[in-house]
C-alpha cells in the first residue's frame, strides 16, 4: 500500500504541476513516509519542490503539546529555514499573511475517522481560506484507520465548533481526501482541491479493516492516540472527555478505558447488559483498575472497564459500535446512581456557553437521553439509525475507494 505522500515522492509526474510554485505543508507527527521520515524532511530532499512554509495543527507539526487547549507558537524551522505557522495558537485559521507564503498547500494529516478529531476542522478552515485567497490545496491521502462503518447522531445546525466541522455523524467512514471533497461540495467552495489517492487501500479487509496492520508502522497522530485499538474505541470513548469519568489519560491505555474512584465496574456491566446487550457486542469488556498519573482523578485508584478490540477472534468490525457502547455505559450509570455528577462543566475547545458533552456530540440529544429516566435504548437507536442512513447516502458520491 502507498499513501499519498509516498506516491508524491516516488512519482515525478504527480509533482510536475508544482514546478516553479511555492509549496507549503500542513502536517503533524504521524506525517511519516514508509521509511519513517517526516514528510517535511522528505519533501525537502526533492530538487523540484520549493518549500516555502509549514503549518502545524493541534499538538504541533512535530508533536509538542500533550493535552487539549494547549497552544503551539509559530517558529522558524531550524533545519529547513522556513516559517512554521501554528493553527492551534493565536489563530485556528491561517491568516492572510500566512496564505501569502505559498501557492499550493499540501495537506498530509493522519485522521482517526472521527468527527471530533480537530484535524477535520482544520482541513475545512484551510479549504475555506484557500478559496478566499485563490490558493490551491492538495490532500495527500491516508487511510481512515477505522474503516467505512458509520455511527452516531449527526451534528445539528448551530452546533458547529472546532470539534464539529459539519453535519456528519461521530464516525464518518471517510478518508481525509474524501472529506475534503465533501467540504468543497457542501460548502460550495470555489477552490482547486486535488487528492493524491492511496494506492491499494482495502478498508474491508481483515485484520486491519482500514489500517494496513503489519504493513505500516503506527505513529501517534496526537499524544493520546497510541495505537489502532484506541482509534477503534475513540468515537465512543471521546465522550468521556465531557464527563467526570476518566478516559484513561495519564495511563498507558488512554481512551480504551473508563473509570472513576467510586465506580462499581461489575454492577455497571450488569446494568449495561440488562439494558442493551447487543450494544456490547463486537468486543470484549473487562473490569479493571487504573491510577491516572495526570488529568482526571490523578493519583487515585479508579475502578473501571477496559474495551478490548485487538483480539481477532472476538473483534467484529461491523458489530462493534463504540458510540452506542459508551452511551450505554453513561445510561447505565445514570440508572444505577441517579444523582451521580456525570457531566463535567468546563470550557471545552473554547466553547464556554455549552456543556462539553453537547459540544462533543454536536447537540444535547445524547445528554437528554441519558438523563431521561423514561428514555430507552430503542429511542436512541431510532434517532441514530435515521442519521446514519442519511449520511451513507450523502457520502456515497464522495467515495474514492
Amino acid at each position: 500500500m502507498k499513501f499519498g505522500i509516498d506516491r508524491l515522492l516516488e512519482e515525478p509526474q504527480l509533482r510536475r504541476p508544482l514546478s516553479g510554485r511555492r509549496v507549503a505543508l500542513l502536517a503533524h507527527p504521524a506525517s511519516q513516509t514508509r521509511d519513517l521520515s517526516h514528510s517535511l524532511d522528505a519533501l525537502a530532499t526533492l530538487g523540484d519542490i520549493q518549500l516555502s512554509a509549514a503549518f502545524g495543527p493541534q499538538h504541533g507539526l512535530r508533536g509538542d503539546k500533550q493535552d487539549n487547549m494547549v497552544e503551539s507558537p509559530d517558529y522558524s524551522d531550524p533545519v529547513h529555514g522556513i516559517p512554521v505557522f501554528s493553527l492551534y495558537g493565536e489563530v485556528r485559521r491561517p491568516t492572510a499573511a500566512m496564505m501569502d507564503t505559498f501557492d499550493v498547500l499540501l495537506v498530509d494529516l493522519q485522521d482517526l475517522g472521527c468527527r471530533i478529531y480537530t484535524f477535520v476542522t482544520t482541513l475545512r478552515y484551510v479549504l475555506e481560506e484557500a478559496a478566499a485567497a485563490r490558493k490551491e490545496v492538495w490532500v495527500l491521502d491516508r487511510p481512515n484507520p477505522i474503516g467505512r462503518p458509520v455511527e452516531g447522531l449527526t451534528l445539528r445546525p448551530g452546533c458547529e465548533s472546532f470539534v464539529g466541522a459539519g453535519a456528519m455523524p461521530m464516525r464518518h467512514g471517510l478518508t481525509l481526501g474524501e472529506l475534503a471533497q465533501w467540504f468543497v461540495a457542501t460548502l460550495r467552495l470555489d477552490v482547486t482541491c486535488r487528492v493524491i489517492p492511496i494506492e491499494g487501500w482495502e478498508p474491508d479487509t481483515a485484520p486491519g479493516y482500514g489500517w494496513p496492520l503489519g504493513d505500516r508502522t503506527w505513529v501517534n497522530p496526537s499524544p493520546n492516540a497510541p495505537n489502532l485499538w484506541m482509534a477503534r474505541c475513540y468515537p465512543g470513548s471521546v465522550m468521556l472527555e465531557g464527563t467526570t469519568l476518566s478516559e484513561g489519560r495519564g495511563t498507558t491505555r488512554p481512551l480504551e478505558v473508563l473509570g472513576a474512584p467510586d465506580l462499581d465496574s461489575r454492577a455497571l456491566l450488569a446494568e449495561m447488559h440488562a439494558l442493551a446487550p447487543t450494544w456490547m457486542s463486537g468486543c470484549r469488556l473487562r473490569p479493571c483498575s487504573f491510577e491516572p498519573t495526570f488529568h482526571k482523578h490523578v493519583g487515585k485508584l479508579c475502578a473501571g472497564i477496559q474495551i478490548h478490540v485487538e483480539d481477532t477472534a472476538h473483534y467484529d468490525h461491523e458489530g462493534f459500535k463504540p458510540w452506542r457502547l459508551f452511551a450505554l455505559a453513561l445510561k447505565a450509570l445514570r440508572r444505577l446512581r441517579p444523582d451521580y455528577p456525570i457531566w463535567r462543566d468546563f470550557p471545552y475547545e473554547y466553547e464556554n456557553d455549552r456543556l462539553a458533552i453537547d459540544v462533543i456530540n454536536g447537540s444535547d440529544l445524547l445528554r437528554r437521553w441519558v438523563d431521561d429516566d423514561r428514555a430507552l435504548p430503542g429511542d436512541l437507536e431510532a434517532l441514530a439509525t435515521i442519521d446514519e442512513m442519511a449520511w451513507r447516502d450523502a457520502r456515497a458520491t464522495m467515495l474514492i475507494y
